[in-house]
């Protein structure tokens, strides 16, 4: 079993940025891939980025690339997301997720956090 909580969300205008953390215990985070997906009210549940277990290898979806960045340290079993130039459009709650393959499918994931807001205001 693996534990998620993220933290970091917030209010934040247009423009700003937001960095959210996602702490793991339980088994061993380091053989994990993680991803952090979002979720805005009445949509399904998004891909936002994924990074490999050693972090050398890291995925975006479109919509995000360029302006968010994900990255990850072992030692705190801690994967992050640093979110910059936000956009209202940007407004979900944003959950991680651990898997044992990077990948953009939320079925390709065995463990979630209980996610975090993140609201942008124009």
């Amino acid at each position: 079993q693996v534990q998620l909580v993220e933290s970091g969300g917030g209010l934040v205008q247009a423009g700003g940025s937001l960095r959210l953390s996602c702490a793991a215990s339980g088994r061993t985070f380091s053989s994990y891939a993680m991803g952090w997906f979002r979720q805005a009210p009445g949509k399904e549940r998004e891909f936002v980025a994924a990074i490999g277990w050693s972090g050398g290898s890291t995925y975006y979806a479109d919509s995000v690339k360029g302006r968010f960045t994900i990255s990850r340290d072992n030692a705190k079993n801690t994967v992050y997301l640093q979110m910059n130039s936000l956009k209202p459009e940007d407004t979900a709650v944003y959950f991680c997720a651990a898997g044992t393959a990077t990948g953009w499918d939320v079925n390709e994931y065995d463990y979630w956090g209980q996610g975090t807001q993140v609201t942008v205001s124009s």
